[in-house]
C-alpha cells in the first residue's frame, strides 16, 4: 500500500481508516485525514481500542509538524537534536489532546505554537551551564529583545538606564539578567581551540591570570607575629598608615607629634619588620 492508502477495518466504523504508514503520510494529506480523526475522537468513548487507535494515528501523521519547528534549532548538535524532537512531540500530544474541530482553525495552526513553546522551555529550563532562578531566564529573554530593540532605535548599545525604562524593571534587576545571561553557555577549560602562533592549545591558556596578591598570603602570615611583637604605639601608627591609609601628617595631628617625628618612627619600625622577614626567610 502507499503512504496514504486506506483500507476499512472490520472492528471499526467506516468513518474510521485505517492508515498503513502513518508517519509517511504526506502533509497535505495528513490535515484532510486529521479532520477526520480529530471528528472520531469526538464520538468515541475515551480509553476505548478504537479511540487509542485514533488518537496514535493522529500523533504519527503530524509528526512532520514536530520536524519542521526543530528545523529551527538545526544549529544543535545531532544529539541534542534528538531531545529537541522528543519535547516537540510532548507539545503535539498537548495539541492533539486540546484542540476542537469547532474553532473552525487548521491544527497545524493551532499545533505549531505548542510544540515550539515546549522546545522552547526545554532550552530555558534545562540548557543552562549555571542554575539561575526561572525570573532571571525569563527576564534574560526580555532583555535579548529590549536590547535588539534600543540597539536599533538608537543605532548603539543601549544603557542600563534606557533598558530598565523599556522593560520596566529595576536597574538592578537588569545588571542581574545580564549576570544572568552569563550562565546559558559553558565551555570546557580543556577545549582545544586553534592558535595562529602555537598552533593548537587549552582554553584554559588564554583565560584568567595569576593573582599577585596569592604570593602575600606567606608573609603576611609571617608578619603577623612581628606586628604583635612591636608596642602599643608603634603598632597604632602600622594602623593608621597602612589600614586607614592616613598620611603621616594626619598621623602626627592624632599622635600630637610632628610629621617629620612620625617619618623617623615609622622608618624605624617599618626597618625592624624587615629585618624580622629577612630572618623568617
Amino acid at each position: 500500500m502507499t503512504s496514504t492508502s486506506m483500507v476499512a477495518r472490520g472492528t471499526r466504523t467506516a468513518e474510521l481508516p485505517e492508515v498503513a504508514d502513518p508517519s509517511r503520510v504526506a502533509p497535505k494529506d495528513a490535515r484532510e485525514l486529521s479532520r477526520l480523526f480529530f471528528h472520531q475522537l469526538t464520538v468515541l468513548e475515551e480509553g476505548t481500542p478504537e479511540y487509542q487507535y485514533a488518537r496514535n494515528t493522529l500523533i504519527e501523521m503530524n509528526m512532520s509538524l514536530v520536524r519542521f519547528a526543530a528545523g529551527r534549532f538545526r544549529s544543535r548538535g545531532a544529539e541534542e537534536m534528538e531531545d529537541i524532537v522528543q519535547v516537540g512531540m510532548i507539545g503535539l500530544i498537548k495539541a492533539i489532546d486540546r484542540f476542537e474541530l469547532s474553532r473552525e482553525a487548521e491544527f497545524t495552526s493551532f499545533a505549531i505554537p505548542y510544540i515550539v513553546g515546549e522546545i522552547k522551555r526545554f532550552f530555558r529550563d534545562t540548557t543552562w551551564a549555571v542554575h539561575v532562578p526561572r525570573r532571571l531566564q525569563e527576564a534574560r529573554v526580555q532583555l535579548a529583545r529590549a536590547t535588539e530593540e534600543l540597539q536599533s532605535r538608537l543605532g548603539r548599545m543601549p544603557s542600563v538606564r534606557e533598558l530598565s525604562e523599556l522593560m520596566s524593571l529595576s536597574e538592578e534587576e537588569v545588571r542581574e539578567a545580564r549576570l544572568a545571561a552569563n550562565g546559558y553557555n559553558s565551555a570546557s577549560l580543556d577545549a582545544t581551540i586553534n592558535n595562529s602562533t602555537d598552533g593548537e592549545a587549552a582554553l584554559e591558556d588564554f583565560i584568567g591570570t595569576e593573582d599577585a596578591a596569592l604570593g602575600l598570603v606567606e608573609d603576611f602570615h609571617a608578619l603577623a607575629p612581628l606586628i604583635a611583637g612591636l608596642g602599643e604605639r608603634d603598632r597604632q601608627i602600622i594602623h593608621m598608615r597602612f589600614v586607614e591609609e592616613l598620611t603621616q601628617a594626619q598621623i602626627g595631628e592624632r599622635l600630637g607629634v610632628s610629621q617629620m617625628h612620625v617619618s623617623r618612627l615609622l622608618s624605624r619600625t617599618l626597618a625592624r619588620l624587615r629585618e624580622g622577614m629577612l630572618t623568617n626567610h
